[in-house]
């Protein structure tokens, strides 16, 4: 009898086969996105739904990005939803287009950042000696300048385009994360594993692509969250001061710049993209503290 019993259990094991690692993968991330707070939830549906806007703009808009449709000014309702800015540009039309190009800038310029900044304070860590002191105070002198003040000087020496904007402010941007890189670098190449593979003659490639790097990728995606906020709000600023991205080119900074004249006659045209700035700045915050907590190991107290 157990014979059969034992039989039938190794039949009903057989008949369902394991999942794949990529189905396994996609049902723990969703098991963890079922259980994360509200918050987060949040979150990730802000980023969600502007990153829908940015890949979709020129099919949910009615007007060209920089097409001048009525008169200046117009106030909100038909056909101007949001009404016109001050050249007679839909306000809805450029909301939509800003969110394409000063997210997607804001994107590439933190993942240049990161590539500059993360990579530097690796081999830093891994290297020590005089390339650890030669990067470290190149570092040192760049921080020691106020980022906004920097970056206004570099963009009135070298013009405004949206290259020299993004190479500048990641370039500036990078020498805190080579700051966090190198700081959680340390800890690692002290270990055992790392002295280890030394030992088996690994090159310093393979050392920190297979050994450093995976060790700190946590506080590295958390400091990326948070790293584009900064690097989000300071092209606003920079926009909003006339150095950032250029007309016709839509920008939530520059919109703010263009109609902040409503604001004396109660319109609350230009807090629109003010306030497109700080929902995504808060929903990226929300996702950051999620994510932190999750990699920390704590746990909220029930």
């Amino acid at each position: 009898m157990s014979d059969a019993s034992e039989s039938t259990v190794g039949q009903t094991a057989d008949a369902v086969p394991p999942k794949p690692p990529r189905q396994r993968k996609l049902t723990d991330a969703w098991r963890e996105l079922k259980k994360a707070p509200l918050s987060a939830k949040f979150g990730l549906l802000v980023i969600a739904g502007y990153v829908f806007v940015a890949l979709f703009a020129p099919i949910l808009t009615p007007y060209g990005e920089s097409e001048i449709v009525g008169a200046e000014f117009e106030e909100w309702g038909e056909p101007f939803i949001l009404g016109t800015d001050n050249l007679g540009r839909d306000m809805l039309t450029r909301l939509v287009y800003g969110a394409r190009n000063t997210v997607g800038i804001a994107f590439v310029t933190t993942c240049l950042a990161f590539l500059i900044g993360g990579v530097g304070g690796i081999l830093a860590a891994a290297l020590a000696g005089w390339v650890d002191q030669v990067l470290s105070r190149i570092v040192d002198v760049m921080m020691a300048i106020p980022a906004l003040i920097f970056s206004l000087l570099l963009l009135t020496i070298f013009g405004t385009s949206i290259p020299v904007l993004i190479i500048i402010i990641a370039v500036l941007d990078s020498t805190r994360v080579f700051r966090l890189a190198r700081a959680v670098s340390l800890n690692v190449v002290v270990m055992d594993f790392v002295e280890a593979a030394r030992l088996r003659g690994e090159g310093i490639g393979w050392i920190t692509i297979r050994e450093v790097l995976p060790n700190i990728m946590p506080p590295l995606v958390a400091e990326f969250g948070l790293r584009f906020c900064f690097v989000f709000l300071t092209i606003a600023a920079l926009s909003f001061l006339g150095l950032g991205i250029q007309p016709p080119t839509a920008d939530w900074g520059s919109m703010v710049r263009d109609n902040a004249t409503l604001i004396t006659y109660g319109d609350v045209t230009p807090l629109l993209p003010a306030a497109a700035i700080a929902l995504l700045t808060v929903g990226v915050n929300f996702v950051v503290d999620w994510f932190l907590q999750k990699t920390s190991g704590l746990r909220d107290e029930q």
